[in-house]
């Protein structure tokens, strides 16, 4: 017998701004789906997500959610008003007795539920905006971009997480690795048009290709169509213009029907020119040391970096990232060693906290004030690449109308700041690329261009991301940051590093064996160093956690004791055994936990 679907929308039509984001949309989700939905920036993915959800009502059609299927939403920009932390915020919803589950969670997403609210960044509201939607567990689960402002640890327990999980989900991310991983079926918003492909995102581009091959091949033939009947109007209608006016309404149609149809948006005119080419050797760190406070963030550190290299830096957040490639660049001095920068460098940064962005200066203005693409004596061109070029027209090349370069720049999305931010680094000729998270908000084909671009440019690139799937595509060296002032250099990209890492795992693990005491590669030598703050406040709060685990399941217990229980109420009796058995999982894991943090302090 087929189960109901868990969400419906039937005949839904949105306008915003009198341009249709949606018109006559269908959409069924059922349960057990996993979903990818995909689309260009502004295409109105976080819009359906939000209509799914019940946030934003159409103004025609049909959302309906059989009784008793609870849906969950991960809110963009979380309100957090009225808490005092986040763990407030992210427990508000569950059940007396399963707050428990929001610090399970925390630890995995790296984030401390005590943090006051007040102080929280906005990376930090959002891990709590997704743990308390992983805590409360609903039979579906809409996830808008929920890998941004984690780190690749974060990710991939996320990932873990959903693969485990028997709710159902739709999944909005631009990181390729996660879609693929996750994904078993994909939604493609295209133009306001919603397509269902019973696949996950793994193929989606030459799916696209596909269609977009076949909706030119049949544009195309309109067109022939169209010039044949026109060429007939003119020369032949005079002769039987009352007989064959059905023709002419024919042609009229023919030609309605292809003004109507919406022509593709054009890629980003994503485009990179390398400056002079630099010396051979374009950074040299020898012995390089940092200490911020009690945090080492790197110790006796060397690197040679050579011109055309593509240099990844991996590892968890606050680990020291930013702070090592500021050192590598000169922007910041360490405590210890040397650095030194080659010969004819020109130097361009796209930054993660976006700070050549003025949120209150329109985009006209952020550009023409740009003090390195101002044109003297302008006040609508800019410099591009040494060519004065009118600010509306360069815009455009990033696919911002003429209507959006009055608008200020806090008006982007996510998105749209990165790609104003490329064409701010893009309009100035360099031969060192410095990318801090360029990937966070950007869609698959401006991702796909600006891959091409840099496996195309001349100079050298250090990059700083947690997209896999980008660091594979691009990196030719990866340097895995991993805590401790530990810093180690591998060839190749993520998969490299992650297959290169556990051979050299092995091969330790092995030479241990024989009596050698060569470290493990990234694990902290815990025998010696015992246990770190985070975990002795897990070691101290673990007693107060099992003993809640105890007390739901005897209480559990208690409630399904009854012997008419189970045939009166079979749906409860269920229910209540199947979190018995989670908290009992739960309790075990937390025990061994416990014997194992006890046994290494």
């Amino acid at each position: 017998m087929a189960r109901a679907p868990l969400l419906q929308l039937s005949g839904i039509s949105l306008t915003f701004g009198g341009d249709p984001i949606f018109d006559e949309l269908d959409l069924v989700v059922q349960p057990g789906d996993r979903v990818a939905l995909v689309g260009r920036n502004g295409s109105g993915k976080s819009t359906l997500m939000k209509v799914m959800a019940g946030l934003v009502e159409p103004d025609h059609g049909v959302r309906v959610v059989p009784p008793g299927v609870t849906v969950g939403y991960m809110e963009q920009d979380p309100d957090l008003a009225g808490f005092e932390t986040l763990g407030d915020y992210a427990a508000s919803c569950l059940p007396i007795g399963e707050e428990y589950k929001v610090p399970m969670v925390a630890e995995g997403l790296k984030f401390n539920p005590e943090t006051p609210v007040a102080t929280a960044s906005g990376g930090e509201r959002r891990r709590a905006a997704l743990a308390k939607l992983m805590a409360e567990a609903p039979e579906l689960m809409l996830l808008d971009e929920p890998t941004n402002h984690l780190d690749i640890q974060a990710i991939e327990w996320l990932e873990d997480e959903l693969k485990n999980t028997r709710t159902a989900f739709v999944l909005i991310s631009h990181d390729r690795a996660f879609l693929r991983a996750l994904t078993r079926a994909t939604l493609w918003i295209d133009r306001g048009q919603v397509r269902r492909r019973e696949s996950g995102f793994d193929g989606f581009e030459e799916w696209r290709e596909t269609v977009w091959a076949e909706e030119d091949d049949a544009r195309h033939k309109l067109d022939r169509k169209i010039k044949a009947e026109a060429k007939w109007a003119v020369e032949g209608i005079s002769a039987r213009r009352k007989r064959n006016q059905g023709r002419v309404r024919a042609l009229a149609e023919l030609r309605a029907e292809r003004s109507s149809q919406i022509r593709r948006q054009g890629t980003a005119a994503l485009e990179l020119e390398s400056g002079n080419p630099s010396g051979k050797r374009v950074i040299e760190a020898t012995g390089i040391s940092k200490i911020f406070g009690d945090k080492t963030i790197v110790h006796n550190f060397d690197l040679r970096v050579l011109r055309g290299d593509r240099v990844a830096f991996v590892g968890p957040n606050g680990v020291g990232k930013t702070t090592l490639l500021k050192m590598l660049t000169g922007e910041l001095a360490p405590d210890a060693g040397t650095v030194k920068l080659g010969t004819n460098l020109e130097i361009a940064v796209f930054d993660q906290a976006r700070a050549r962005l003025d949120p209150n200066a329109t985009l006209w203005d952020s550009l023409t004030n740009d003090p390195l693409m101002a044109v003297s004596g302008s006040s609508d061109q800019v410099m591009v690449r040494g060519v004065p070029k009118h600010v509306v027209g360069y815009l455009k090349d990033f696919l911002f109308d003429e209507r959006q370069a009055r608008a200020p720049v806090r008006s982007l999305s996510g998105g749209e700041k990165a790609r104003l931010l490329l064409a701010k680094l893009m309009a100035l000729p360099s031969n060192l690329l410095i990318m801090d998270e360029p990937t966070n908000d950007l869609d698959v084909e401006t991702l796909d261009l600006l891959q091409d671009i840099l496996g195309d440019y001349d100079g050298t690139v250090l990059l700083v991301s947690h997209d896999r799937d980008f660091i594979d595509r691009i990196a030719t060296t990866t340097i895995a940051l991993e805590g401790k002032g530990r810093a180690t250099v591998y060839p190749g990209g993520w998969s490299d590093y992650v297959r290169q890492r556990v051979l050299t795992t092995e091969s330790v693990t092995f030479d241990n064996v024989k009596g050698t005491k060569a470290p493990e590669p990234g694990k902290a030598v815990r025998d010696t160093e015992g246990l770190s703050f985070t975990e002795r406040k897990r070691l101290d709060a673990l007693p107060a956690i099992i003993a809640k685990l105890e007390a739901e399941i005897s209480r559990l217990t208690d409630f399904i004791s009854d012997p008419a229980m189970f045939s009166a109420e079979p749906v409860k009796f269920r229910k209540a055994s199947e979190a018995i058995a989670e908290r009992q999982a739960v309790l075990s894991a937390a025990e061994a936990e416990w014997l194992d943090l006890a046994d290494r302090e």
